[in-house]
């Protein structure tokens, strides 16, 4: 591997007396392990513990928190009910919007009969994500009135418009990026409109659509005859397949979703759910139930076909002979993805094997034969295996025809991120390259004429190998550990502890184990079966893992790879433990994240009692002394940030400091504007002076935003001057009008970013800070 793979150990901390003994009730007699992990996770404080553990303790947000926008969307829904309008729900081909257009189609369906509801799901392949004017076009004709998106439409402005066009209003639910302005809907139920620290700001699409139907049971309490609850297991479903910030609301509500879908099996009242657990030999008691079992499946037919709309009906129909039949038609789908996803995996590698990744800091490849439905997956394994951001490029199977009418032929692709670089502003760099591109920070979508491939890989390695020089990015795959442990340890016991965490996800990721000085037995490897039997080329090894403190070996498995990739002799591990209910014996084992020889042991990046120890205030003022260094201040970027550490440390590893920075506080870019012109007219009018760092501290802004704004405010007739260090301001009375509106898109747009920036390094973990700041 051409990147260098750090393997990090989060350093062991002495608990609390107070905390540990409240982790007891709920993890057994000792329960360290248990309490050691939400501890590094910053989840300390002793009156929210009990919800974190269990569901049953935790009180869930009433859904007109989300205010004015969900009672107008109740409203108008009871309106369109009461008139006998046409509602359609406008979902998303993923396991998300899937489970949303479900949830919707059951929930709405207590108020509507199904003459007035329907739903209508994109094609992956044809439509991509959004409303679409094409599709509006179907619904207007079919006599649809209004439209309720679900995990989407958010940022479909001139959809929304040509809808309205139509005699179409829309209601949206989604938990995507807001656009600058209020898009014309009757109403936009987005969580992103609340604080970052708000128990629903992290609610994924189909979170979204279960609050706007509990909004409607708590108004027409005497309508539905369905329980409300029973619409949690599909809640489940859609929360960890899209990998959400399992945290507030999502945790709970994902806690109690697991808990009705473990039910199916049982009792089912889904059949096609029940048949999916049965087709993938799961029970449903477990998140990686969803992430390895029913998401994938579910997520793998518009993968495979485009259409995915038979889903919702595979999710919510009772009739089971056609739900045995759907269920089927998503195995083979899957099984179809594995082998795709195997195939397009081996050809990247083997491009990857022909090149100096050392020259390289962006990983771009292109093949016209690779499936375009499976690149975001791979590209995904290949930034988080080589430590660098990844775009796979196949070709779009439709011609395009540009203004001189010749036709061009468009690559098509998928990007993931990694280690924090920020791959939306990465791509957007060279947006003059692109035809379409969309996404967020982690992953993104794009498409582009072939022949500016060349221009594209030289663009964004030129822009990525700007801000690592700069100390803002580092590259390289990093294997973070939680906890070290012992073969010994491995089983029942330990397990049941840890299942205490669950579900895990984003924000709460699934505990890794290091093992050190161990060994493997019994390696071999097969390929996977589908549920008809035949093998697909899709690779799995199993083994047997032994160490000094085992008395007999402790299976385990490595997903997609060759038994010839453990290293012979004493190795290092770092596993997840894991109840396999998919094989015939039902057993605990262990599931191989990253191995290498024990020869490289010196190289594991422990901080310990030798090393800079970084501590995280950020949640919890408890114990803070006031011998410890703490950063205050949320920072924009790993530079910023580590130049705090070498000034906070001198250089030297002698004394822990700690990050303790609150959230950043939640003002839009035209706020900080408004704020800006304030402190002008104040300035000038009592011809006072400020420093600059007087201003961001006032504004909570950057260099770089301020000389933006700065440079904006001779429009309005502000006048600048900077002497000594001091700026004063002067006002000319000729002038426009301070409050008057000017152009300021640039100064917006450095502050939208920065406060991304900070919002980023605000919940960013601290093994990810202890990694990127190595003195």
């Amino acid at each position: 591997m051409a990147s260098k793979t750090t393997w990090q150990l989060v350093p062991p901390v002495e608990l609390p007396e107070e905390f540990l003994r409240e982790v007891q009730r709920y993890g057994g007699d000792t329960g360290e392990h248990l309490a050691t992990l939400p501890w590094n996770r910053a989840v300390r404080n002793l009156q929210k513990l009990p919800g974190f553990l269990d569901p049953q303790h935790y009180t869930s947000t009433d859904p007109f928190e989300f205010g004015s926008e969900m009672h107008q969307a109740v409203e108008r829904l009871g309106q369109a009910r009461h008139r006998g309008e046409k509602v359609t729900i406008w979902g998303d081909f993923d396991a998300d919007g899937i489970t949303s257009t479900s949830v919707l189609w059951e929930g709405l369906g207590q108020f509507f009969d199904t003459q007035y509801l329907d739903y209508y799901i994109p094609n992956r392949l044809k439509e991509s994500h959004g409303l679409n004017c094409e599709g509006i076009d179907r619904l207007a004709n079919a006599g649809t009135q209004l439209i309720v998106t679900c995990d989407t439409g958010s940022t479909n402005l001139e959809e929304i418009a040509y809808a309205a066009s139509r005699g179409i209003e829309t209601i949206v639910t989604d938990h995507h990026t807001l656009p600058d302005d209020r898009p014309p809907v009757v109403a936009i139920v987005n969580p992103r409109y609340l604080a970052e620290t708000h128990p629903l700001f992290h609610l994924s699409g189909v979170a979204v659509a279960y609050k706007l139907v509990e909004a409607l049971y708590l108004t027409f309490p005497t309508i539905p005859q369905q329980p409300l609850e029973e619409l949690l297991d599909l809640v489940a479903i859609g929360l960890i397949a899209d990998l959400v910030q399992l945290s507030g609301d999502c945790r709970y509500l994902a806690q109690m979703g697991i808990g009705k879908l473990q039910q199916q099996l049982s009792n089912p009242t889904r059949p096609g759910v029940a048949k999916l657990l049965e087709l993938c030999k799961r029970t449903g008691d477990r998140p990686t139930d969803i992430s390895f079992g029913l998401g994938p499946r579910i997520n793998a037919v518009s993968r495979i076909q485009g259409d995915a709309s038979f889903c919702v009906e595979l999710l919510t129909s009772r009739d089971t002979r056609r739900c045995n039949e759907l269920a089927v038609e998503t195995e083979l789908a899957n099984a179809r993805r594995q082998e795709l996803q195997r195939d397009v995996m081996q050809q990247v590698r083997q491009k990857l094997s022909r090149l100096d990744l050392s020259t390289t800091c962006a990983i771009v490849l292109e093949d016209p034969q690779w499936a375009p439905g499976v690149l975001g997956l791979v590209a995904g394994q290949i930034a988080q295996e080589y430590g660098q951001p990844t775009i796979l490029l196949s070709r779009d199977r439709s011609d395009f025809e540009d203004a001189d009418e010749s036709t061009v032929q468009f690559a098509v692709g998928s990007a993931r991120s990694v280690n924090g670089v920020d791959l939306y502003q990465l791509v957007k760099s060279q947006s003059h390259l692109l035809h379409r591109f969309g996404g967020h920070p982690f992953a993104a979508g794009l498409s582009l004429p072939v022949e500016n491939i060349p221009l594209l890989v030289e663009g964004i390695d030129r822009q990525l190998r700007q801000k690592i020089d700069a100390g803002e990015y580092t590259l390289g795959a990093i294997v973070e550990a939680d906890l070290q442990v012992t073969v010994s340890e491995l089983g029942k016991e330990l397990f049941r502890e840890l299942k205490h965490l669950e579900p895990c996800g984003m924000g709460n990721p699934v505990p890794k184990l290091l093992i050190r000085n161990c060994w493997f037995d019994r390696v071999w490897h097969r390929n996977i079966q589908d549920s008809k039997g035949r093998k697909v080329k899709y690779i799995k090894t199993e083994f047997s893992l032994w160490d000094e403190s085992a008395e007999e070996g402790f299976p385990g498995i490595w997903w997609g790879h060759y038994k010839d990739e453990i290293p012979p002799g004493r190795c290092d591990a770092i596993v997840e433990l894991d109840y396999n209910t998919h094989s015939q014996k039902r057993r605990y084992e262990v599931r191989l994240i990253a191995v290498r020889s024990s020869q490289h042991a010196g190289e594991l990046g422990q901080v310990d009692d030798s090393g800079l120890q970084i501590l995280d205030w950020r949640s919890s003022q408890e114990n803070q002394t006031a011998d410890v260094p703490v950063l205050q201040t949320c920072p924009a970027s790993w530079d910023e940030l580590r130049s705090w550490v070498r000034e906070a440390t001198g250089g030297t590893r002698e004394s822990p400091i700690a990050i303790g920075y609150p959230p950043p506080e939640v003002v839009t870019p035209e706020q900080v504007w408004q704020q800006l012109v304030g402190i002008a007219k104040f300035l000038a009018r009592t011809e006072k002076s400020a420093t600059l760092e007087q201003l961001r501290q006032k504004l909570g802004i950057g260099d770089r935003s301020l000389e933006f704004g700065l440079q904006f405010l001779p429009q309005i007739g502000f006048f600048v001057k900077q002497d000594e260090g001091l700026l004063s301001f002067t006002f000319s009375p000729d002038s426009p009008d301070p409050d008057e509106a000017i152009e300021i898109h640039p100064f917006l747009e450095a502050v939208r970013e920065e406060q991304f920036r900070r919002q980023y390094f605000s919940q960013i973990s601290l093994e990810m800070v202890r990694s990127m700041t190595v003195l």
